[in-house]
């Protein structure tokens, strides 16, 4: 059995990438004011951040400074955020990617494999975020799925690393026979009976 905290995540994160984007061109201008599941962000906001992410994660993982509010969404949120997702695929194509050691905001230096992983579970659900906004299906694979939920319990939970401010929210409660994306958006801080109108 493979080992998905030690696997290499590439193609795995290349289809999160790839799951968020598809949500992501299916919103409009008139979109942007919505709520979402980030209780903190508008979605304009979140598309933001994502492109942000994308970018930060880039630079960081080739060796770069990391400007990690630096997004810029223009007039065609859809095009940055797929041109700052082809910046950090590139970046993870590098061969040594997974030896090199990875700043990641205020949260530490973790081995580029980490690092992947964290960026996989950050766009993995986004993109739920995103869909969730608008209204759309959004549903990941099965072995993403499995993917996620193996770096997902891994994601301390401590202060530093949830709650306001954080990479992540304080744990929900899932039941327990819940299908298994729903367990992954619970141990990262979403509800998945989320939804705009609430």
């Amino acid at each position: 059995m493979t080992d998905r905290t030690t696997a290499d995540l590439r193609e795995l994160h290349r289809r999160a990438l790839e799951l968020a984007g598809g949500a992501i061109a299916q919103v409009t201008s008139v979109d942007l004011d919505r709520p979402t599941p980030c209780a903190e962000w508008t979605l304009g906001e979140l598309l933001l951040h994502m492109v942000s992410e994308n970018r930060g994660f880039a630079a960081a993982a080739a060796g770069r400074p990391a400007v990690w509010d630096s997004g810029d969404l223009g007039d065609d949120p859809f095009g940055a955020f797929q041109d700052s997702a082809a910046a950090v695929v590139t970046a993870f194509s590098a061969p040594d990617v997974h030896d090199r050691q990875v700043e990641i905001r205020e949260f530490g230096v973790f081995p580029g494999r980490a690092a992947i992983g964290m960026h996989m579970i950050d766009c993995l659900v986004h993109g739920w975020d995103v869909a969730a906004s608008i209204d759309v299906s959004y549903r990941p694979d099965p072995e993403l799925v499995a993917a996620g939920m193996a770096v997902a319990a891994r994601v301390p939970d401590t202060p530093k690393s949830r709650g306001p401010g954080a990479a992540f929210d304080t744990r929900v409660p899932v039941p327990g026979d819940a299908p298994d994306f729903q367990r992954l958006l619970g141990l990262l801080g979403r509800s998945p009976s989320w939804a705009a109108s609430c």
